[in-house]
């Protein structure tokens, strides 16, 4: 530990440095009432310490721990502080209730979009992403306990784990082009990294995965039953370590071995490959289209896509594409330039139709800008992934100081 104490020392101080001006801005661009939300933000970030590791809990159970900024501020505060202290071996993030973290809060995004405040929603992306490379770059082991519903920006933050248990109860899913908005928060980087086009299925289908098949496929790297999760956290109490094949081997011990169940979309990655490795989203339409008579995979997929924003469709396969060539820090920026690109008035309107679609009014229909793939041209999309404008800064993340491990 005091090899871990020396380095992180050194690099805070160099990033105390660097950083005062960004953090200065950062706090005055906070709403005026921002001071009252630290009461809240404590409650909704609950911690739990042991004898040598800490716990963040989300607990904002009945909005399924849903991320608002104050959230990712005070979660990106207890990070730094626990990766300071040489006291601390290892950390680790769950939920309350029956999710682990649903994502983003689309449903405050929704209002505040409404309501025209679209510096509020730069905000909380600049600090959910700032967080996730913090995450992805941490000197501790981590470990993120994916127990419930896992979607969106909560995988965002459970992925970058050095450990990701998943449970019975674990449901994941990457839905956001049925809300007119793109896999964000590191997904264009997991999901590119998944094998075969299996990525490219996920982001453009929103299609659930169980706990089993994240084992499976790697987005998680340990498996237990969700009762027995207080033994597996009782046991992680008892540790006194920063070595993390000791918690390796503690996890194996009291995890469960799992198979992936005979109807499982894995079972079909061969067909997935077929379907989804096309250039364009058109391509894969066809492909899905010509053998949806025979292949119950195709009708399920078509159904979802057509549900889907068009515009999203597109923006979400180039990101996945260009997601697997790219570092997590590269992602990160990219996503942040995309989604400030989905919140600007100009071209919010697919986004604030899906929200209101899946979270707001379950009855309304939503009606795309670009109603159909046909519509939605090359140049369209590329907006999407052009540079800011100057007057808008880029993500500003610390790689010159925090080289991510994975």
């Amino acid at each position: 530990m005091q090899r871990l104490k020396c380095l992180s020392v050194v690099r805070r101080s160099l990033q105390a440095q660097s950083h005062n001006r960004y953090i200065t801005t950062a706090i005055a661009s906070q709403p005026h009432n921002y001071s009252q939300h630290n009461h809240f933000q404590e409650e909704e970030v609950l911690v739990e310490g042991r004898a040598s590791s800490r716990a963040a809990i989300l607990n904002r159970p009945s909005h399924l721990n849903a991320i608002t900024t104050p959230m990712a501020g005070r979660l990106q505060r207890l990070y730094e502080s626990w990766e300071d202290n040489s006291h601390i071996g290892f950390v680790m993030m769950k939920g309350s209730g029956r999710a682990f973290c649903s994502g983003a809060d689309m449903v405050t995004i929704y209002r505040l979009l409404q309501e025209g405040n679209v510096e509020e929603c730069k905000e909380f992306f600049r600090m959910l992403y700032r967080f996730i490379y913090h995450l992805g770059t941490y000197l501790k082991p981590n470990l993120a306990i994916m127990d419930g519903i896992t979607m969106g920006g909560g995988a965002g933050v459970a992925v970058p784990a050095m450990f990701r248990i998943a449970t019975d109860k674990t449901v994941f899913a990457t839905p956001e082009v049925q809300m007119g908005f793109h896999p964000d928060a590191g997904a264009s980087f997991y999901l590119s990294r998944l094998p075969g086009y299996l990525g490219e299925f996920l982001a453009l289908t929103g299609t659930r995965l169980n706990g089993a098949e994240l084992v499976a496929c790697g987005l998680a790297t340990h498996y237990s039953l969700n009762a027995k999760l207080a033994w597996v956290e009782e046991r992680l109490g008892q540790l006194m370590t920063d070595d993390p094949s000791v918690i390796s081997e503690s996890l194996a011990q009291y995890g469960d071995l799992v198979y992936v169940d005979k109807s499982s979309v894995l079972h079909k990655i061969q067909r997935i490959d077929k379907y989804f490795c096309h250039d364009t989203v058109e391509e894969i339409v066809d492909a899905l289209t010509a053998s949806e008579g025979h292949d119950a995979l195709c009708s399920t997929a078509l159904k979802k896509m057509r549900e889907a924003s068009p515009l999203s469709l597109k923006i979400t396969l180039q990101s996945i594409r260009e997601g697997r060539f790219q570092p997590l820090d590269q992602c990160l920026a990219r996503e942040y330039s995309t989604s400030l690109c989905f919140i600007s008035k100009q071209v919010s309107g697919d986004l604030c139709e899906g929200i209101r679609a899946r979270l707001v009014d379950k009855d309304f229909a939503p009606k795309w800008d670009t109603p159909s793939l046909e519509a939605v041209t090359k140049d369209m999309v590329d907006c999407y992934f052009a540079p800011l404008p100057e007057s808008e800064p880029e993500l500003n993340l610390p790689t010159a100081l925090r080289e991510p491990f994975m």
